[in-house]
């Protein structure tokens, strides 16, 4: 197996800021153009660049943790244990009014079941026919809790549902762009309805509005003033470069168009994102910083 980790000489659970230097420094090290001649280090730098365009990109990344070498067959996989399944009419209760949306989905594996199972403990009430039991009327809800970023990419989730004091563990997908209050229902064939009610943890760095999300952007006071170009990562982990305007003051927006969260239903389509810029006013002032500074008080520079 490629331990595409190990090429680039980083730990499992490095950040991109780390694979980036990481690649950066060993495609330096390894290029054909550096080291003419050498077949191995033309090797060792095909390798490194394999490894991060893997690793570079989270959804890559995810099927590369979950399978190893067969990570462009996920989806395949994937598709394939999901057909294996029973499936459930799934609906989306988006929260809030917004909106529904219906999907053929299989978000638990094996739920008649974990029903079966219930009715043999009388937890619905009602006798277990073998063969064909009937559920009738039974309805049950539990909330799940995501992280904002599970939310912008949809996650499987352990959830406990208990029905008249029995308990048991269902696997529930998902879907991209839940937001709190969303609600994930799955109606069994036989007529129960399962409602998990989704909330989501705030994140630090991101404040979220519907599908548009705000992120404050450190920019240096000199670039507030003249305009000058960061960077400024998205919840999906990628950098993309800003360019702030001159004048910039503080709280102002910078608008990333489709860079926000997915809509649920419609994962395709997402908000945006706006940087908000935050200068970062000079520490103790010295020497020459202190003289440019009351130079520029004296000229009566006005907002």
């Amino acid at each position: 197996m490629a331990d595409y980790y190990a090429i680039l000489g980083v730990s499992k659970d490095a950040d991109q800021t780390d694979i980036r230097r990481a690649f950066r420094r060993l495609a330096r090290e390894h290029h054909p153009d550096l080291n003419p001649d050498d077949a191995d280090a033309e090797a060792k730098f095909k390798r490194v660049n394999e490894a991060h365009e893997v690793l570079s990109n989270p959804e890559s990344r995810r099927k590369y943790d979950a399978y190893g070498d067969d990570w462009r067959r996920a989806d395949e996989i994937e598709a394939q244990r999901r057909a294996r399944r029973t499936p459930h009419r799934t609906e989306y209760d988006f929260g809030g009014g917004a909106g529904r949306g219906y999907s053929e989905s299989d978000l638990y594996a094996g739920i008649e079941d974990v029903l079966g199972d219930l009715g043999d403990f009388g937890a619905f009430g009602g006798a277990a026919r073998r063969g064909g039991a009937s559920w009738g009327g039974v309805s049950a809800e539990t909330p799940v809790s995501v992280s904002l970023r599970e939310a912008y990419s949809g996650v499987t989730v352990n959830a406990n549902l208990t029905v008249r004091s029995v308990s048991r563990r269902f696997e529930v997908d998902i879907p991209p762009g839940v937001d709190n209050g969303s609600v994930v229902r799955v109606t069994p064939e036989r007529g129960a309805e399962l409602r998990f009610r989704v909330s989501v943890s705030p994140d630090p760095r991101f404040r979220r509005e519907g599908a548009d999300l705000y992120a404050d952007l450190r920019a240096p006071f000199a670039d507030a003033i003249l305009g000058g170009e960061a960077e400024i990562e998205t919840l999906d982990g990628r950098r993309i470069s800003v360019s702030i305007p001159e004048g910039s003051r503080d709280g102002r927006n910078i608008r990333l168009r489709g860079q926000g969260m997915p809509k649920l239903g419609a994962p395709e389509t997402k908000g945006d994102l706006y940087a908000v810029i935050r200068p970062i006013l000079p520490g103790r002032l010295t020497g020459e910083r202190r003289e440019l500074i009351e130079r520029f008080r004296e000229l009566g520079a006005e907002g």
